[in-house]
C-alpha cells in the first residue's frame, strides 16, 4: 500500500469516492453533498485557510484500489478548555478494516502535524465549525441527519488501536413531538412558563425570510453574552450573524427558530433547521440542475417531518429564572400548531456539559446517537487528560 497526497482535481474526486466505496453498502447511509466536502478544502470558501492549513491523502493498495483517506489541519483558532498542547486535527477518515492500513493514514497525518509544530491531534474533526462532520459515530447507526458523521462501526477499533484515547463524547437526543399529548413536558416546564405567560413584557419571535436582519442582530446579542469567550468562541458581530443567516434563507422554514424577549431585549434563543437529508437522500451527492429543481420543490412543498436542534441558550442574567421553561413551552405550542414536524433531534451535547444533558433529558428526550472525539498525544509519555467537565 502507498499514500498519495491529494494535489489534483482528479485526486479530489477520488477523496470523495473513498467514502462512497466504504459506506454505500449500508442502507442507512446518506451520501453527503460533494459540494459540502469540497468547500472545506477550498481556500476561496473556507476562511480558516487565512491563518490555517489543511492537507489530504489517499491510501491506495497494490492493485490501485482506493483503500482509505484522511485529512489533517492546523487551525490556530481551535482550542478546548484546559488544553496544554498545541493540537491539530484529523478528519474525513475512511479506511478498510485493517489496522496497518489505518496506521499508515494516521502516521502521515501525525508527521505533517508535527512538522507544523503540533503536539497532539484530535479526530475525527472538521476543518471548520463543530456542527459539521465532527466526531466518530459509535452508537446510533440509523440514517444520519444533515452534516452528521456516519461511518462503519469498526472505525472505533482503528482509532483506539493506533493509540487514540477518548477526549469526549457528544450525544444526540431524540424528541418525539407527540401531537396527541397536549402536555408532553414535565410539570416543572409548565410551572416555570406560567410565571411569564400572562405578562406582555415576555414574548417570543420566530425567524422568517422577512426578518432575517433583525433576528440575526438579536441572535448575535444573545450569543455574545452566552457563548463568546467559551471554548475559543469569538464575539459574533451583527453583520457576521446576518451573513450566516442570509445563507440559510433558501432552507428557512417558518416556526423552526425562535428568540425570547423581555421588554424588547433578546434573552434566549433556540435555533433548529429541517433535516435536509430528508431532501438530499436520493441526490447521490450531486447538486446538478435537476436536483436543484427537486430541492426547491421539496423544501417548499414536501411535508418534512424532522427538525435538527442546533443552538439553545439563555443569557447568564436570565439563567435559573424559568426563562428557559418559558421559551420551550412557547416553542412546543408553536411547533404543534404551525408545522408538520413529528421529530426533533437535539445535536452536539458534550458529555462535559452535564447541565445541557439534563435539559435534554428533561425534554422527555432519549439519547439517539453517540459520537466520540479522540485525542492522540505525540509525546507518548505525557499525562493524558480528558476534556474537563463544565461547572
Amino acid at each position: 500500500m502507498h499514500i498519495n497526497e491529494v494535489l489534483t482535481a482528479e485526486d479530489g474526486v477520488a477523496f470523495i469516492d473513498v467514502h462512497v466505496i466504504l459506506n454505500s453498502d449500508n442502507p442507512n447511509w446518506v451520501r453527503p453533498l460533494d459540494q459540502d466536502i469540497n468547500s472545506t478544502f477550498d481556500p476561496k470558501q473556507n476562511r480558516l485557510f487565512k491563518d490555517g492549513k489543511a492537507k489530504r491523502w489517499l491510501l491506495i493498495d497494490d492493485k490501485g484500489n482506493l483503500s482509505g483517506r484522511i485529512a489533517a489541519y492546523v487551525n490556530p483558532s481551535y482550542k478546548n478548555k484546559g488544553d496544554k498542547q498545541l493540537t491539530g486535527g484529523v478528519g474525513y477518515f475512511d479506511c478498510i478494516n485493517d489496522q496497518e492500513a489505518a496506521n499508515l493514514l494516521f502516521d502521515i497525518a501525525k508527521e505533517w502535524l508535527s512538522s507544523e509544530g503540533m503536539e497532539a491531534m484530535d479526530g475525527p474533526i472538521n476543518f471548520g465549525e463543530r456542527n459539521k462532520f465532527w466526531g466518530l459515530l459509535v452508537d446510533g447507526f440509523h440514517p444520519p441527519v444533515y452534516n452528521l458523521s456516519f461511518n462503519p462501526p469498526y472505525y472505533a477499533e482503528l482509532f483506539t488501536g493506533y493509540g487514540f484515547q477518548k477526549f469526549y463524547s457528544q450525544y444526540c437526543y431524540d424528541n418525539g413531538l407527540y401531537r396527541d399529548k397536549p402536555r408532553q413536558l414535565a410539570d416543572k416546564f409548565y410551572e416555570g412558563h406560567s410565571k411569564y405567560a400572562n405578562n406582555p413584557d415576555y414574548y417570543i419571535k420566530h425567524l422568517s425570510k422577512n426578518n432575517i436582519r433583525e433576528f440575526s442582530a438579536d441572535f448575535s446579542e444573545v450569543y455574545n453574552q452566552a457563548w463568546a469567550g467559551h471554548e475559543g468562541n469569538k464575539v459574533l458581530s451583527k453583520e457576521a450573524a446576518y451573513r450566516g443567516m442570509k445563507k440559510m434563507k433558501p432552507i428557512l422554514k417558518k416556526h423552526t427558530a425562535w428568540l425570547a424577549y423581555h421588554k424588547e431585549r433578546p434573552v434566549a434563543v433556540w435555533l433548529n433547521m429541517v433535516n435536509l437529508n430528508e431532501i438530499f437522500k436520493d441526490f447521490n451527492g450531486k447538486m446538478n440542475l435537476l436536483n436543484k429543481l427537486r430541492f426547491l420543490y421539496r423544501i417548499n412543498f414536501k411535508k418534512l417531518t424532522q427538525l435538527v436542534g442546533l443552538v439553545y441558550g439563555v443569557i447568564p442574567e436570565y439563567q435559573g429564572t424559568g426563562m428557559d421553561y418559558f421559551l420551550i413551552v412557547e416553542t412546543e405550542k408553536d411547533l404543534k400548531v404551525n408545522t408538520h414536524f413529528v421529530q426533533l433531534e437535539l445535536q452536539w451535547i458534550g458529555d462535559f456539559n452535564p447541565k445541557m444533558m439534563a435539559i435534554a433529558e428533561f425534554l422527555d428526550s432519549v439519547k439517539s446517537r453517540e459520537l466520540i472525539t479522540y485525542r492522540y498525544l505525540f509525546d507518548r509519555e505525557a499525562k493524558y487528560e480528558r476534556h474537563p467537565i463544565f461547572g
